[in-house]
């Protein structure tokens, strides 16, 4: 056997593997083998895989997060409808949908099926030969959205299955658990960034990203159900058919349960009143199936739910109480943001006593004020929000609010800026924001220096050991011995994470400045794409913009940062203290196409929409969804459209495929 076979033995070895343990890791919660291993492993896959090209396959562990999608998401035709169910609310209207059944299965034996409802978003991924081909949303039911390259970025969703079936459509629930969810909130606020209301919005999100990068960062998960159209599955019945499912490697819920009584179903449905505060996803009710799949047929369909089917809602769990006061706290841009003081309440299996309140509008828009009483619950059950006040038991000894004319930490002036519902301080030395400035400095997305918390912060900035973050760099021993809490060890410990902080990467530097708008993911873009500080700081708006996922306003706000006086001294401190301000940038085929600025149109013969936009952004180019005074050039397929009558109504440089093809080889 040839070095050529024996490696390709191999290659297919690590693919199962990977896909083995990756099911054991992400599924089954029950790794075999340590992060290390496994990477050591996927790193071996892509370097075969790097050297013998030809051998990449769609279903392979490397080929989960995909290219950007141009141009948005192609619309995809269920062999099946994706039915919504119906709703009941209450053991009555349960015992009603039994009643309806048993009439329609005159002296059958019955049994349900019953299942908790995932609070996320319905997908349908189908497989062909056991390769997974195509995810795509509910959409209206008969048609939805493909967003395969996303599908494929979730773990729980495996790539390939055990069947030879020509055809087989697995639909079932994509959903963010709680922990991911409350991670990306918090990077959202940080961000300056509206956060999500609840874990499905979240997913939903999530999976219609234009990125599959953005997508595989935000950590969703799935749960398989059902069955769309397949090929020779011979399955008789909804239990039979999730184990079929954990079979073929898919996680089910395991929560489900088999009853032939409806009493039993209620009693059961009831078991999850509080039990489902302590799940780590999110739930909106319980669903109920006739579980033979003879009498599903049997029972049919309305024109848009199934007869044998329905969802017992859970309702929102509400409680009332009261508003003691309202207090605002400082982030570290200087964002004032108001919160209720709440008189302590139990509320989803937890004492709530503070609900934030976003923002002046919101309190006004609400009428919320000051000694109110209050319904409130918490939004997808995770975050408390004030519902509303209760106008009709107010004593007249309510307060109206008013947000502070001066800033509550330094006396300063507070703005609020046309078109923003934001009040900030504007004070660059108020105390409070420069303790958010630095905790954000430190924090483990950014410069990443364990055992700096805000109350060592505030020492520091109390004696003025520090006025900046360069500051930290300059902190002796002596310094550090000197606070509460310090001992020797606890020193060094310290000293030593600041010290490793000089080399985190250029990307990290960028989103620990705290630049408004400018998150981590924003900081990598820019590393990558111009690899070092100084070439960031000379960016025009024009060359910012041209670069995608950075629009108007973040390039403004990068522009309005670096053309401060202070945060250039600040940045060439950080450079003469040994923080590293540069990156390797993206290494490119060929530049073939630096500079332009191009637009794909029409259908591809000899590559996809996505092939054709990585390659383009791999020669040096951007590639655009629409055609403007900016297009370069725009490539033309067969059938291309409005694009490209608007290219020649711009004058705009229009070349065929074959001559793209070509362009693509150029030095």
């Amino acid at each position: 056997m040839d070095n050529t076979s024996d490696l390709y033995q191999e290659l297919q070895k690590l693919r199962k593997l990977l896909e083995y343990h990756s099911y054991r890791y992400y599924t089954k919660d029950k790794p075999e083998i340590s992060d290390y291993e496994y990477d050591m492993q996927y790193r071996r896959l892509e370097d075969i895989e790097k050297e013998h090209p030809e051998w990449i396959t769609p279903d392979s562990p490397t080929q989960r997060v995909g290219s950007k999608i141009s141009g948005g998401f192609a619309k995809y035709t269920h062999d099946r409808p994706m039915l919504s169910l119906g709703d009941v609310f209450n053991d009555h209207e349960l015992m009603e949908f039994d009643q309806r059944i048993r009439n329609d299965l005159v002296d059958e034996k019955l049994e349900y099926i019953v299942e908790l409802k995932i609070d996320g978003l319905a997908v349908n991924l189908i497989y062909e030969k056991g390769k997974f081909v195509r995810g795509v949303t509910r959409g209206d039911g008969r048609v939805g959205e493909d967003i395969t390259n996303n599908v494929r970025t979730i773990r729980t969703i495996p790539l390939h299955i055990d069947s030879d079936s020509e055809h087989i459509e697995v639909r079932g629930e994509v959903y963010m658990p709680v922990d991911s969810f409350e991670q990306l909130n918090e990077q959202r606020i940080e961000d300056e960034l509206e956060p999500f209301a609840n874990p499905r919005n979240a997913a939903a999100g999530s999976l219609r990203q234009l990125d599959p990068n953005i997508t595989a960062r935000r950590k969703l998960a799935f749960f398989a159900y059902a069955l769309g159209g397949n090929v020779g599955l011979m399955i008789q019945s909804q239990e039979e058919l999730l184990q079929r499912l954990k079979e073929f490697h898919f996680h089910v819920n395991p929560e489900y349960r088999k009853f032939a009584d409806m009493s039993d179903v209620i009693q059961f449905i009831h078991s999850w009143d509080e039990r489902r505060r302590d799940l780590p996803y999110a739930t909106d009710g319980m669903v109920v199936k006739v579980n033979s799949f003879s009498q599903q047929e049997r029972l049919g369909n309305t024109v848009k739910i199934p007869r044998w089917a329905i969802a017992y809602k859970f309702p929102p769990e509400r409680a009332e109480t009261k508003v003691l006061d309202i207090s605002v706290s400082l982030g570290r841009t200087g964002v004032l943001t108001p919160a209720a003081d709440l008189a302590p309440v139990r509320l989803a299996g937890t004492v709530v006593k503070r609900a934030t309140l976003h923002n002046e509008d919101y309190i006004k828009e609400k009428d919320i004020r000051i000694g109110d009483t209050v319904i409130i619950q918490k939004a997808g059950e995770i975050i408390p929000e004030v519902v509303k006040p209760i106008v009709e038991v107010r004593q007249g000894t309510e307060k109206i609010f008013t947000m502070p004319t001066v800033c509550p930490s330094c006396g300063g002036t507070v703005v609020r800026r046309e078109g923003e519902a934001a009040v900030r301080c504007i004070n660059p030395d108020c105390p409070a924001v420069l303790v958010e400035r630095v905790a954000h400095f430190v924090s483990r997305d950014a410069m990443n220096i364990d055992g700096l918390g805000d109350a060592i912060v505030s020492q520091l900035l109390d004696r003025h050991m520090i006025h900046t973050v360069a500051d930290l760099y300059d902190l002796t021993k002596e310094n550090l011995l000197s606070l509460d809490g310090f001992a020797d060890k606890s020193a060094e410990n310290l000293l030593r994470a600041i010290d490793d902080s000089r080399t985190v990467g250029l990307a990290r530097v960028i989103f620990a400045l705290g630049i408004r708008f400018v998150g981590a993911k924003v900081g990598r873009i820019l590393a990558e794409y111009f690899g070092s500080m100084s070439a960031i700081m000379r960016a025009s708006a024009e060359e910012l913009t041209a670069i995608d996922e950075v629009g108007p306003r973040i390039a403004n706000s990068l522009i309005s940062y670096f053309s401060d006086s202070k945060h250039r001294d600040l940045i060439q401190k950080l450079a003469a203290h040994g923080i590293v301000m540069t990156a390797e940038k993206k290494a490119l085929i060929n530049t073939s196409f630096d500079g332009e600025i191009v637009v794909l149109t029409g259908k591809l013969v000899n590559m996809t929409r996505q092939e054709g936009q990585k390659a383009v952004e791999d020669r040096g180019g951007k590639v655009t969804s629409s055609v403007t005074k900016k297009t370069t050039l725009v490539v033309v397929g067969s059938e291309p459209g409005s694009k490209f009558d608007r290219a020649n109504q711009l004058g705009i440089r229009v070349i065929d495929e074959e001559e793209f093809c070509q362009w693509l080889e150029r030095e």
